[in-house]
């Protein structure tokens, strides 16, 4: 295949040959510059032999032979050249002035007896060659080579719909997916998402029976906004919906109404939903909308351009009563809804937020089986232990998981993705990258052990804890060891959940303290953890008793970042109830570290032995957990009651009687979900 020619190779030779024509076009010397005086002295001596005067401007003297050597003491002609034109001076443009100030130079030279022939004047005008007009057109030709690239540019990136061209500017450049595609996504390519499903159906059985909602007088809704963090499957279940529907489907993202052209937004908007009127009934997706939807007058940045504002204001407008955009429902979707304008989220534009968080145990299991579903898999994989060693993982998370253990299995040559593998990625994805040859002394590392032995003694200890998973001194990112845990997967903490937490993170520094003498950098992120739960205990939950049930919160995230909502004495106040709360957890991890002190040594030295060890080491030399310990005894409770429950039952019908026993049982405890 022959290459294309590039003509930036024919802008580099062009280039070439300027530079190097500015350069050896001077070789031979240049003229001298001379002045009225210098032509009257050189007139009246006889050295000049002839002028050509070029333009009427210009003039060009040339010296009789002889004369370059007879002048090249004197200073003003040392780097004279020998041949050509060897003087240059301005005439000013009067011809008529030259001829008689030239005259005039010659009758004084022949008043004073020298013998001084005419000089020969010539006239002339300059004919422009080829490199002259190429020289004074060059900066037009690439000024036009220029406007035109940017315009072929502008024309791809937002020509957008029928053809491009610089004039399409102002089209949407929505993608339409048909209804009658063959990959249409429905719900059964969503796993999870459960209660985000239930709620968007009315949108689907709407647009599905939209004859049966007419006739009772309801109106469509104008739109759906789905909120939740990256990564949770917003776009994939608007893509849903309109493939459960049966109708087209128009994706498009917020920053492509952004335009460096004033009035571009607004026009692209109008443009959509012409595009959505003429396939309607139809669904359309704004993906990433807080890019034009934040609250109007706090766009970030300082510049007076409102072209933001303007297109929020065209989509309110599309969205409001003063157009019909009969069956056109907007679904968007973001990340960021406390910045969005309150215009936008009233009832009658977006009439419903549905939230679409991170999946539970039982959610990530069933993505687990969608993204599982490429991979060679070993059969004893199970995937209900996958589901639970991932909490807090997004469906994108779960997604990168399953690529990274493929990646690993081949990496290590194993003929199928392995459970180890999933592992081995887990760890990877949430540490970094493992760093053995990191350079540490053996009593660097007993100290990372005992840190380590620290955090999981005590929260072994702690029922309100999490779980151990596993504990390492094996470095990984920018830390030198880990405890592994599977955090709770609750909504509802109280303040000894947080107390038992903050006595867990700050174990490792007390460990360190009291067995080996030392302070070390190693507790930094523990220590940032501790601080941040306490402030928000005191600050935001309402959790202290000398601050009071008054929460400083922000939820709606429009606080100025400069001003604090209470006084100096009150910051005072919190500052102290913090410290009074991080003093108790260690308190309390002190007197666990102590008591366990020669277990801690024990499992110290197992870990320096193994680098990695799992929660059956930990019970190996500890015993049982507090939260195994918690949930026996809840168990135990539960079928006491249960049994109870059972014999007045009976009792009751061999007496006949129509009495009914009422028994408050617990709800069954949700334990098995978050440990090992």
């Amino acid at each position: 295949m022959r290459p294309r020619f590039n003509f930036m190779w024919f802008w580099a030779f062009v280039a070439v040959v300027i530079i190097g024509y500015s350069f050896m076009g001077d070789s031979e010397g240049r003229p001298v510059d001379g002045d009225w005086n210098m032509v009257d002295e050189l007139v009246a001596e006889g050295y000049v032999e002839r002028i050509e005067v070029k333009d009427k401007e210009k003039a060009s003297i040339y010296l009789r032979e002889g004369a370059h050597e007879e002048l090249k003491d004197d200073e003003r002609f040392k780097h004279m050249p020998k041949t050509g034109a060897q003087v240059v001076f301005n005439t000013g443009g009067d011809v008529q002035y030259f001829a008689e100030r030239l005259a005039a130079a010659e009758a004084r030279a022949r008043e004073a007896g020298e013998d001084v022939e005419a000089v020969v004047v010539k006239y002339d005008r300059t004919e422009k060659g080829w490199m002259d007009y190429m020289f004074e057109f060059l900066p037009w030709i690439l000024i036009i080579a220029v406007w035109i690239f940017i315009m072929r540019s502008m024309a791809r990136n937002a020509g957008g719909g029928g053809g491009g061209g610089i004039m399409n500017v102002g089209k949407a450049r929505a993608q339409m997916s048909d209804k009658n595609a063959k990959q249409r996504v429905t719900f059964k390519d969503v796993a999870g998402l459960e209660e985000a499903k239930v709620e968007i159906m009315e949108i689907v059985d709407f647009l599905k029976h939209a004859d049966k909602y007419k006739a009772l007088g309801a109106k469509i809704p104008k739109g759906a906004l789905l909120a939740g963090p990256p990564g949770t499957g917003k776009t994939l279940l608007a893509k849903a919906v309109a493939g459960e529907a049966n109708v087209p489907f128009l994706s498009i993202s917020g920053s492509d109404f952004v335009e460096m052209f004033v009035g571009v937004g607004a026009s692209r908007v109008r443009d959509l939903f012409e595009q959505a009127k003429k396939v309607a009934p139809c669904i359309v997706f704004i993906d990433e909308i807080d890019a034009i939807g934040r609250a109007r007058g706090k766009n970030s940045g300082f510049s007076g351009n409102d072209e933001r504002e303007n297109t929020l204001n065209q989509l309110l407008t599309e969205m409001d009563g003063f157009q019909t955009n009969a069956g056109v429902i907007v679904l968007a979707a973001t990340n960021r809804v406390d910045i969005l304008d309150k215009a936008l989220m009233r009832a009658g534009r977006f009439d419903r937020q549905i939230e679409v968080g991170l999946p539970d145990a039982k959610e990530r299991k069933a993505i687990f089986d969608v993204h599982l579903r490429k991979l060679k898999l070993d059969d004893k994989l199970d995937r209900e232990f996958l589901a639970k060693q991932t909490p807090g993982f997004a469906g994108a998370d779960i997604a990168n998981v399953c690529n990274e253990a493929a990646l690993i299995a081949a990496r290590n040559n194993h003929n199928v993705v392995e459970q180890s593998d999933f592992l081995a990625a887990i760890d990877r994805i949430v540490g970094g990258l493992e760093r053995r040859n990191m350079p540490m002394t053996p009593a660097e590392r007993r100290a990372t052990a005992i840190h380590e032995i620290g955090h999981a003694t005590v929260m072994w200890r702690l029922k309100n804890c999490d779980p151990v998973l596993k504990i390492t001194i094996i470095p990984r990112g920018r830390s030198l060891g880990a405890t592994w845990y599977l955090p709770e997967e609750r909504v509802n903490h109280n303040a000894e959940h947080f107390v038992h937490k903050m006595a867990g993170l700050v174990a490792g520094r007390v460990a360190e303290q009291q067995l080996l003498g030392i302070t070390s950098t190693g507790a930094l992120n523990d220590l940032e953890r501790t601080s941040k739960m306490a402030y928000a205990m005191v600050a935001y939950y309402g959790m202290s008793p000398k601050v009071g049930n008054i929460s400083f919160y922000d939820a709606s995230g429009q606080r100025d970042m400069f001003t604090k909502p209470f006084s100096e004495r009150t910051a005072e106040l919190i500052d102290e109830e913090v410290r009074r709360l991080v003093d108790e957890a260690v308190a309390i991890a002190r007197d666990i570290v102590e008591t366990e002190r020669v277990n801690i040594e024990r499992l110290a030295e197992v870990l320096l032995e193994k680098e990695t060890i799992f929660s059956e080491d930990v019970e190996a030399v500890l015993g049982k957990s507090a939260q195994q310990i918690a949930k026996e005894a809840l168990e135990a409770a539960t079928a006491v009651e249960a049994t109870d429950e059972a014999k007045d039952k009976a009792k009751n019908e061999d007496n006949g009687s129509d009495e009914v026993t009422y028994t408050v049982v617990p709800a069954e405890s949700n334990d098995n979900d978050k440990t090992e």
